[in-house]
């Protein structure tokens, strides 16, 4: 016979329930030992644990393989809580362009810290090594990145990074654990804003991390100190969520592709970036670590401005204009106008994004209609010249004011 309140015959519900209790009666003091003593998983106050989200976690850790996961209330939240866990003054942290803008938001804060940060652009990912330092202490990538889709190959910064025993940080976002496995190709710690893909339906924030038990311990002392816990009805929803994810993640990815193709194949477009795509730089090394497809972003150019790549997203029908990504909905976006407002202009460009770059992620719409939604769109679109193909090489400016960027929102 169960002992549990909400199910005394034994008989447990379909759905793990919605706890939503700040606080929780002690039936013993030897209970509340062992909770503390962390030998049960028990519960006393939310910012310390909450079952619902316990059950969440520890089905995203199976998913990426991981010993354990802990969940909080965005994927930035989860970003900082490695930042602070891991990092000291002194401390030297690699950092990609080519990962999700408000980093640079939180590279502001860190350096105030005293930490000292190496900007590279993904295309220098193989010559890592050069950049690593005696004190280099953490490496933090997304593959395939955002929003350019480039891939980084893991197992070759893991070898990097093992010349200063740094931590090697993966998002996996764009990736998801459908596609990619990061902790078995080195990575010692994944990382994932829940929002998209393991979410998939624009109605929760979360962040998740996995790795290893002693991963989750170190990340747990900092959730509980700085109260980023997730909360139940969140936990919920994203449990919800993950049991469609598999389905939902294999049509993202044939959709993508399908429209990768179809871009490729026109005029109009130029650069489009999918790691499925055999002419993609990454492709070679995206067969090597990504499976059961790649992913559901792409991105591309439109034209030859930013006007032209407006008119395009203005007569869309069926792919809605917005952000985030992963979801049930295709969704496009100008990440210049977006994503990278969090970045001053000049460096917007630096890695490869142009004003008139758009990231498409596809939803889990009928394959066809997504195709007919792009080819109304693109037989109203008008350029007056062939958009440039190639991609120029690019210098980093030096950096100005960048704190005077920090507080724009999107």
């Amino acid at each position: 016979m169960s002992n549990d309140p909400l199910t005394p015959y034994g008989n447990k519900p379909m759905v793990t329930p919605i706890v939503n209790a700040v606080n929780y009666k002690y039936s013993s003091f030897e209970v509340l030992r062992q909770i503390t003593d962390g030998e049960i998983d028990g519960y006393t106050y939310h910012r310390d644990d909450n079952p619902t989200v316990r059950a969440v976690e520890k089905k995203i850790a199976a998913l990426e393989e991981a010993e354990d996961c802990i969940i909080c209330t965005s994927g930035m939240a989860a970003c900082a809580m490695i930042y602070l866990t891991y990092l000291s003054a002194g401390d030297h942290l690699i950092l990609f362009h080519d990962i999700y803008g408000a980093h640079y938001k939180v590279s502001l804060i860190l350096e105030r810290m005293g930490i000292e940060i190496t900007w590279l652009d993904a295309r220098d990912s193989r010559k890592i090594a050069e950049y690593i330092k005696p004190n280099t202490t953490m490496i933090f990538c997304e593959s395939p990145s955002n929003p350019l889709c480039k891939v980084l190959d893991i197992v070759a910064l893991r070898k990097a990074s093992d010349k200063s025993n740094a931590l090697l940080v993966v998002d996996n976002t764009f990736a998801t654990p459908y596609h990619q496995k990061p902790l078995s190709l080195g990575a010692d710690i994944v990382v994932h804003s829940a929002t998209k893909g393991l979410g998939g339906h624009n109605d929760l924030m979360a962040g998740a991390i996995a790795g290893s038990k002693s991963h989750y311990d170190k990340l747990w002392f900092t959730r509980q100190a700085i109260g980023t816990t997730l909360d139940a009805y969140s936990g919920s929803l994203l449990e919800r969520g993950l049991k469609t994810f598999e389905l939902r993640a294999e049509k993202m990815s044939s959709n993508a592709m399908a429209m990768a193709e179809y871009l490729a194949d026109s005029s109009k477009f130029s650069k489009v970036r999918y790691p499925g795509l055999q002419d993609d730089p990454g492709y070679t090394t995206a067969v090597r670590q990504m499976h059961n497809g790649f992913g559901g972003v792409l991105a591309f150019d439109v034209g030859n401005s930013q006007d032209d790549a407006k008119k395009f997203i203005s007569e869309l029908k069926v792919i809605c204009h917005a952000v985030s990504l992963g979801a049930t909905e295709s969704l496009i976006c100008i990440p210049y106008l977006t994503t990278l407002l969090y970045m001053p202009p000049e460096r917007r460009t630096i890695f490869g994004v142009e004003p008139n770059t758009v990231r498409l992620s596809a939803g889990i719409e009928k394959t066809e209609i997504l195709l007919g939604d792009l080819e109304q769109a693109l037989n109203k679109l008008e350029i007056k010249s062939d958009p440039k193909n190639k991609i120029d090489d690019l210098k980093i400016p030096a950096k100005k004011k960048g704190d005077a960027y920090a507080n724009i929102r999107i």
